[in-house]
């Protein structure tokens, strides 16, 4: 159990209070089907992916249209290395999308928007993100978490009338959470937000705010304090990013993506109407939550066009370096790597482009689908990215403009594996995704047998609990046993010259031996599974695997039956499937033959300070400070920073 430092500024909460919180902002319904959730019931449910859903063609026209303009915009007017030599967007570049409208591509024409697909988005951020990681960041921040989506989802007519056309064609805006000391436990949130008459009076210190720094509209989370006419909770609104009291301390720095305009916000005393609240009090953290449903999807899109870009260059350069006579390409250690690079590329837009489609037809939840692919597409692009750095060699490590200023092609690889590493944390790190996956997947069974393990309910709601739980898993257990995955002619749709059809019946395998597992850790273990977190990362493991499976199957027969390329897709499902299905069944044998339990011990000792001896031999460079700033609320001490463009 821990405790924070009782300051007046900052809740102190127990473990088991925070979680509270987090279940609390939880979509507690299943009102749509959703395919990774039967999947990891155990139950392959491919009549909710296939045929794959396509889009409208209206839809496709207009995005289409706008992508030919996009990549116009993107080969003649953005100037990749000077964004990175400069760390920063030049205000003609922001200025020239704003023209083009993409800040406004997920906005509805009614309000000035481009009225976009997710399909298209995601592909016009791929576009974007591929000639500049940072503007791709940008406009993702503005439009996928940023003020369009929470207004477009839960805001008054008056407050999408008033501010979704300034979001659509000249306002930036930029999502506020994450504090100081406040990450991903939101219980601990410390920005306050007290009623006075017809306003909020927002006080506290903000980090990490993506787009801060430049932005006209902010999406702020605070803590409204409980109150005589008010509920209290965190509670989400709309600020204008200019007004008194609020400042930019700091424009923050990082490994990569160096244009980011992200910065640190203190707001001292800052009055905000009520009107500009969106939802009711205590909504914040569910609105969040449901906004990044489907705005988690922006990140895997980025990803994809990384992937399609280290293919690219994989291929041209594998082709020009000979080594011992041969391209290095045809050297399997190097083939092996462009293999993996080309397959996974394949899968994983097969995944965002089948989680986009459904998004856009909303007839299935996806939640989880979407959770899946942005920790799917991060974990992978940053493999591929790695991947290509060790094709390159010492090409490889140097930076683009020391290979231009020696004569050669100025690629630059190790830029864009310093870009990608912050997409296995931004929106969600991948141990924080694992744990709100693994949440999502054992939902059914908590829903039945929650109360079993739960200390704090009666012996009549353990009893409850218990006869409901007969009754479900006396129906769900035997339909483990055995299915279509045991059968040799299932799913012989997927047989055109490649089969594919063995890749599925894997895939139905693995579901059914996957819920089997998780019915057995919860037997095992019961209340003490949520401190499981390796088994839980496993788990959620193998699902994302097998639905990228089915998404690439599923991929390769509609660009078969669209004539467009079908027999190679089905080489790439193929040989994607196959480097899968290894590493499935590597995390299934470590689901039980691990370390996790020393790993505990040896972390004890650590934190101890008994294996300080191992630390002796080095000098630490890091210098002197805090290990957290503080970020006690007041006036601020520094200059203001903030560079709106206009």
């Amino acid at each position: 159990m821990s405790f924070l430092s009782a300051t007046p500024h900052r809740p102190t909460v127990t473990e088991r209070e925070a979680r509270q919180v987090a279940e609390a902002a939880r979509e507690q319904d299943w009102r749509k089907p959703s395919f990774a959730k039967e999947l990891f019931l155990g139950r392959f449910r491919l009549d909710l992916i296939h045929p794959h859903p396509l889009p409208p063609d209206e839809a496709v026209q207009r995005g289409e249209e706008f992508l030919a303009k996009l990549r116009d915009f993107c080969e003649t007017k953005i100037d990749s290395a000077r964004i990175e030599r400069e760390a920063r967007i030049p205000d003609e570049v922001v200025d020239g999308l704003k023209e083009l409208g993409a800040l406004g591509m997920k906005i509805d024409t009614k309000y000035g928007g481009l009225g976009l697909t997710q399909v298209y988005y995601n592909k016009a951020l791929a576009l974007v993100g591929s000639a500049s990681p940072a503007i791709g960041a940008l406009l993702s921040a503005h439009q996928s978490i940023g003020v369009p989506q929470p207004l477009k989802i839960f805001g008054t007519k008056e407050q999408k009338d008033t501010f979704l056309p300034r979001c659509a064609r000249t306002d930036i805006s930029a999502f506020l959470l994450t504090e100081p000391d406040v990450g991903s436990d939101p219980a601990r949130l410390a920005t306050t937000a007290v009623p006075d008459g017809d306003d909020y009076v927002l006080d506290g210190v903000k980090l990490w705010t993506t787009n801060g720094v430049v932005a006209d509209l902010l999406v702020v989370m605070a803590r409204v304090p409980k109150s005589e006419g008010h509920k209290g909770g965190i509670t989400a609104f709309v600020v204008e990013a200019g007004s008194d009291g609020i400042t930019v301390e700091h424009r923050n720095a990082f490994m990569g993506l160096r244009g980011l305009e992200n910065g640190v916000t203190r707001f001292h005393q800052v009055r905000v109407p009520a009107a500009n609240r969106i939802g009711p009090e205590g909504a914040g953290l569910k609105i969040a939550l449901t906004t990044l449903n489907t705005g988690r999807l922006s990140l895997p899109a980025m990803c994809v066009g990384a992937g399609k870009w280290c293919l690219k260059i994989a291929r041209e350069w594998s082709a020009a370096r000979e080594q011992w006579g041969k391209p290095v390409a045809f050297h399997e250690a190097v083939g092996a790597k462009i293999s993996f690079i080309a397959a996974t590329t394949f899968a994983l837009e097969a995944v965002v482009d089948l989680s986009s489609q459904m998004a856009d037809e909303d007839r299935n939840d996806i939640r989880i689908e979407a959770a899946l692919a942005k920790l799917y597409g991060s974990e992978m692009a940053c493999l591929m990215a790695d991947e290509l750095v060790q094709i390159r060699g010492g090409r490889g490590f140097e930076t683009a403009a020391s290979l231009k200023a020696r004569g050669e092609r100025a690629v630059p690889a190790e830029q864009i594996l310093r870009d990608l590493r912050i997409n296995r944390i931004f929106e969600g790190s991948t141990e924080i995704m694992h744990l709100l996956i693994a949440r999502e997947a054992v939902d059914a069974h908590l829903s039945v047998a929650g109360d079993l393990i739960d200390p704090d309910k009666s012996l009549s709601d353990k009893a409850k609990a218990g006869a409901n739980a007969g009754v479900f898993y006396a129906k769900w257990l035997p339909k483990l046993v055995a299915g279509p995955g045991q059968l040799p002619r299932s799913y012989g749709e997927f047989q055109h010259g490649i089969d594919l059809s063995p890749h599925l019946r894997y895939v139905e395998r693995s579901a059914r031996k996957l819920a089997r597992s998780t019915f057995y850790a919860m037997s095992r273990w019961q209340g003490r599974m949520e401190t499981k977190q390796g088994f839980l990362g496993r788990i959620v493991d193998i699902g994302a695997e097998l639905f990228a499976m089915s998404a690439a199957c599923v991929r390769a027969e509609l660009l078969r039956t669209e004539g467009e390329h079908g027999r190679e897709a089905y080489q790439l499902a193929d040989a994607f499937c196959r480097q899968s299905r290894i590493r499935v069944d590597e995390l299934f044998g470590r689901l039980w033959t691990n370390t996790d339990e020393l790993d505990r011990r040896v972390v004890k000792n650590v934190l101890s300070g008994t294996y300080t001896w191992l630390e002796e031999g080095v000098v630490d460079p890091s210098g002197d400070g805090p290990w957290i700033a503080d970020a006690t609320p007041g006036p601020a001490q520094r200059e203001n920073v903030r560079r709106p463009i206009r």
